[in-house]
């Protein structure tokens, strides 16, 4: 026999219920109309969830409100005086493109000394894979071969188009005097590398403020050899993704457009990066040697337009790319990945002589990737002696 709900002995609970929701539901309100007190809220709970109890990652990006003209930019000095003040790219898994490191993760000052001072407790140690992932030989319309060089089309154009891209000269010319020719910066200045060692730390998020440990140390080097050649170039340091990592890209534009107004001349900007290759939870090093030396592996990443991204003149940009690379293999092999082509802007639309190069990955060590930047300086010396102005 089938026993019958009695509703009336939970008429009082389900009231209870109703009366709580409509408090929570002010509550809720009243955070929504006082938008600073729920942002207070909000950073405060962030503030115990981050390990190092840092909040300014979650400030306001007052940034992306900037105007081109408020981007502070040096008067040209001396190469020992030109220190300037101060979405997403690929991250390789194996062979796929995923997301880039987790948003708003750059380590405070006293983590980054605590983890540069002792190797990660065993129970933090995450395995590095060190490998060479440099290419010789074409497999399919996949790789393209540049001379010495290789190119992987992420893209839909034909080989044939993109071979006939390749071939046609580049439009610039590169000067030897007292204007800037060349603009280096970073876009996500704060990647940073591992320690030298077999391990990588698990809590050690490979982001640093410190311009000695991370990428802009590697843009350094470059600015080394190109000033050392007589080749005027600036070296924009500021750090565009700290605090905030969201808008990377939007202010790094505003940093660029404003020194192409300032200093016409500049025929090249590079945005030298560091990658981030995983599998299967381990890191991977990308590694050669190269004069008896580790050189971390070296990426030019070029971007084409599908017809959505007003960039036109990729494709200049993309001869720049295919020979700077070819002069990277002819003067040290192995020392590249293959260019990548896929449907990206990267602000390449800025300039004919936009790249955005990525030298090693997080799980190099700094000296190899300073050695590279060594490298890719002196080959693009080799490349512009090619395409002097007169």
């Amino acid at each position: 026999m089938r026993r019958r709900l009695n509703i009336t002995r939970y008429v009082p609970l389900m009231l209870a219920l109703l009366v709580l929701g409509a408090g929570f539901f002010t509550v809720y309100q009243g955070l929504m109309l006082d938008g600073g007190l729920a942002e207070r809220i909000l950073a405060l709970s962030a503030r115990f969830a981050l390990p190092d109890g840092s909040a300014a990652v979650f400030a306001p990006n007052e940034a992306e409100s900037v105007s081109d003209d408020e981007v502070y930019l040096p008067d040209i000095v001396s190469p020992d005086e030109l220190i300037p003040a101060e979405d997403s790219e690929p991250i390789e898994n194996a062979a796929d493109i995923l997301p880039d490191v987790p948003q708003n993760a750059v380590s405070s000052q006293a983590a980054q000394q605590a983890a540069s001072s002792q190797l990660p407790l065993p129970a933090s140690r995450g395995t590095i894979l060190r490998e060479n992932l440099n290419i010789k030989t074409t497999l399919s319309t996949l790789y393209l071969a540049y001379k010495n060089g290789i190119v992987k089309n992420s893209t839909k154009l034909s080989a044939s188009k993109i071979n006939e891209y390749m071939n046609k000269d580049i439009a610039f010319k590169i000067y030897h005097n007292d204007k800037p020719q060349v603009l280096i910066m970073h876009t996500h200045a704060t990647e940073s590398f591992e320690k030298d060692t077999e391990y990588y730390d698990k809590n050690y998020n490979s982001r640093s403020t410190n311009e000695a440990e991370n990428i802009i140390s590697v843009g350094t080097e470059i600015e080394k050899q190109l000033t050392a050649a007589g080749i005027k170039v600036l070296h924009d340091k500021t750090l565009h993704d700290y605090p905030s990592y969201n808008g990377s890209y939007d202010r790094s534009a505003k940093t660029v457009k404003a020194y192409l107004k300032k200093y016409p001349s500049i025929k090249v900007v590079l945005d030298i990066h560091r990658d981030a290759i995983e599998r299967d939870g381990s890191r991977l090093s990308c590694v050669t040697t190269i004069d008896g030396k580790d050189a971390a592996q070296v990426m030019i990443i070029s971007g084409c337009d599908d017809g959505t991204m007003n960039y036109p003149k990729w494709k200049e940009n993309l001869r720049f790319a295919a020979r700077l690379q070819n002069e990277m293999e002819t003067l040290y092999p192995g020392l590249t990945r293959p260019v990548m082509l896929c449907y990206r802007l990267y602000n390449q639309n800025l300039t004919t002589g936009s790249l955005l190069i990525e030298v090693g990955s997080h799980g190099n060590t700094l000296s190899e990737a300073k050695y590279s930047g060594e490298l890719v300086g002196k080959s693009l010396v080799s490349l512009f002696n090619k395409y002097k102005g007169t």
